[in-house]
């Protein structure tokens, strides 16, 4: 937390990409760490239904099922393997790492601010759903 009471935080942009080759993606969630405030979080459109409707040349299906493998690993869920035990620093990280696959996480940008939760919520309005 810095003198003024803001805490920073590191997040990344998921997106489903439905033709890995051809680089095209849609915005569909956020994963969102602050260290010193102990935090990681995760939102996103999880539907299968919303998740064809954005982008119908992907496997929904499969996206729907990362996806709730992604929110068990954030969450620290046991029944999500060892990655999902490691400290919440790790998980980010190996969250956020750069893959080949129907869903990838932007480059980790960073923030500042009062609340992390509200900040995950802010960023969700602002580059998934506004």
């Amino acid at each position: 937390m810095t003198a003024d009471g803001l805490v920073s935080y590191h997040f990344g942009i998921l997106r489903a990409v439905p033709h890995v080759h051809l680089a095209a993606f849609v915005n569909i969630g956020v994963v969102l760490h602050a260290r010193t405030a102990e935090y990681l979080g995760m939102r996103a459109i999880d539907d299968a239904r919303e998740l064809h409707a954005l982008s119908p040349d992907v496997d929904a299906e499969l996206l729907a099922r990362y996806l709730g493998c992604y929110r068990s690993i954030c969450e620290g869920d046991a029944a999500a393997g060892p990655i999902a035990l490691v400290s919440p620093s790790e998980r980010f990280h190996w969250m956020t790492a750069p893959r080949s696959d129907v869903l990838q996480v932007s480059p980790v940008h960073e923030g500042l601010g009062e609340d992390p939760a509200r900040a995950l919520d802010e960023l969700f309005a602002r580059f998934v759903t506004g």
